[in-house]
C-alpha cells in the first residue's frame, strides 16, 4: 500500500483548470491522500475548492501583458515573492511541506512549482488541452511528470526541453459528479421517455451564437423525426433570444427544452444518445468519459486553432464527427446530425470507440503516476 502523501495542487482562473484538479482531488482523498490546493481566493477556485472540502492557501500572482512588456516586472517581482514565502512556509513548517506538486496550466501554478524545485520536491504539470500554456511550457524541462490529454501535445513539450519519459497520456480527470451520471434519473428529471432519441446541445457562453441559429433552423426538421427530443443549452448570454427565434409551441416544448446552461452534466450525458457541441478541453473529456457518440463544431476563435486538434482526438478513435463552424449551415451539416439520429447502429459503434479510450479513468491514472514520482514520506 503506497504510504499517505501530502500532495500540494496549483489551479485556478476557469473550470477548465480547476475542475479537472477537483476530480484528481477526489481521487486523492478516496486512497487516503492529504490534498491542500494553492491559488487565488477572489477567483473561481477560491469559491469551488473549499465548497468540495479541501483545503485552500490563497496565494496572489499577477500576469502581464504581451503587448505592454513593461507589466513583466511587476510580474515577476510578485512570482519572486509568493515564490519565496512558500519556500520558507515549507521549510518551516515540515506538516504543511507537499511530498508532490502538481499544477494545471494557469499562471498561478509558478509560485508553487518553482519552490518545490528549489527544495527538490517532485513536481508535475497537467495540460488539458492540444497547445500547451505559457506556465506548463515555463515549467516544462525540469517537471518529474507531464500528464497530457492529447496525444499530439507531447512534442511541444518536448520541444521545450521536457525529458520524453516525463511526458504520459493520462487523459483530462472528470469529476465524480460527472462519472456517476445516471441515464434514468436523467431522463426521469428531463421528462424524457426511455424509448426516445435524445440529442443534447451545448455550446458553453463562448461562442454559442452561430450554433444556436443553426439549432433554430433545423429544429422543424429535427421535431420531424419521431421520437427525438432535444436539450439545447444556449448558454446564458443568448439564452433570451434563442427562445424567441425558436418561438416553440406546447406541442414542440413537449420534445424540444431549452436552457440557458445545463448544471446537472453528469444525468444529462448519461441519458443523451448524441452530443452536438464545441471541443473545449472539458466537454471532449466529459463526452468521452461517459461515451456519447457525438458532433463537434470547434470553436474557430480558439488560440492556434486548440478546439479542432482537441476534437480530433475523438474524431481520430471514431467516437465523434466534426464539422467546422464555417460549414454548420451546409446541408451536409444537417444531414449528418439528422443521419446519426436515425441510425442506431452507427451511434452504437461510436459509443463503442468512445469506451475504448478508456477516459473514465483518468483520474486514477493522474494519481497513479503522482504515487510513482513522489518523494519517499
Amino acid at each position: 500500500m503506497t504510504a499517505k502523501l501530502k500532495v500540494a495542487i496549483a489551479a485556478g482562473g476557469t473550470a477548465g483548470h480547476v475542475n479537472p484538479a477537483l476530480a484528481l482531488a477526489e481521487e486523492l482523498r478516496q486512497r487516503g491522500h492529504e490534498v491542500r490546493f494553492y491559488g487565488e481566493s477572489r477567483r473561481l477556485e477560491g469559491k469551488l475548492v473549499p465548497a468540495a472540502g479541501f483545503a485552500f492557501t490563497p496565494i496572489h500572482v499577477t500576469g502581464f501583458d504581451r503587448e505592454r512588456p513593461w507589466t513583466a516586472i511587476a510580474a515577476l517581482t510578485n512570482l519572486a515573492r509568493t515564490e519565496g514565502r512558500l519556500v520558507r512556509d515549507f521549510k518551516r513548517d515540515p506538516a504543511l511541506c507537499p511530498d508532490v506538486v502538481i499544477g494545471f496550466g494557469a499562471y498561478i501554478e509558478m509560485p508553487l512549482v518553482r519552490a518545490a524545485a528549489k527544495l527538490g520536491i517532485p513536481y508535475a504539470l497537467h495540460e488539458q488541452n492540444s497547445v500547451p500554456g505559457l506556465a506548463n511550457k515555463q515549467a516544462a524541462k525540469d517537471a518529474s511528470l507531464i500528464a497530457i490529454a492529447q496525444p499530439s501535445v507531447a512534442e511541444a513539450f518536448e520541444k521545450r526541453g521536457a525529458k520524453a519519459s516525463a511526458v504520459q497520456m493520462i487523459g483530462n480527470p472528470v469529476r465524480a459528479s460527472v462519472l456517476d451520471g445516471n441515464c434514468e434519473r436523467g431522463r426521469e428529471t428531463l421528462g424524457v421517455p426511455r424509448d426516445a432519441t435524445l440529442l443534447v446541445v451545448f455550446g458553453g457562453s463562448l461562442g454559442a451564437h452561430h450554433l444556436n441559429e443553426r439549432m433554430v433552423s433545423l429544429k422543424s426538421e429535427l421535431l420531424a423525426i419521431e421520437g427525438v427530443h432535444v436539450l439545447h443549452s444556449t448558454g446564458a448570454d443568448d439564452f433570451e433570444a434563442t427562445e424567441r427565434a425558436l418561438a416553440l409551441s406546447d406541442e414542440e416544448e413537449a420534445r424540444y427544452r431549452v436552457r440557458p446552461y445545463i448544471d446537472d452534466m453528469g444525468d444529462v450525458l448519461a441519458a443523451a444518445d448524441l452530443v452536438l457541441s464545441r471541443a473545449g478541453a472539458s466537454s471532449i473529456a466529459e463526452i468521452a468519459a461517459l461515451a456519447v457518440p457525438s458532433v463537434l463544431v470547434p470553436y474557430p476563435h480558439a488560440t492556434a486553432d486548440h478546439q479542432t486538434t482537441n476534437a480530433r482526438y475523438l474524431v481520430d478513435a471514431g467516437a465523434a464527427k466534426m464539422c467546422a463552424d464555417a460549414d454548420i449551415d451546409d446541408r451536409a451539416f444537417a444531414e449528418l446530425v439528422l443521419g446519426l439520429l436515425r441510425d442506431a447502429d452507427a451511434r452504437a459503434q461510436m459509443r463503442a470507440h468512445a469506451e475504448g479510450l478508456g477516459q473514465a479513468r483518468a483520474a486514477e491514472r493522474l494519481v497513479d503516476a503522482l504515487e510513482a514520482i513522489a518523494r519517499p514520506a
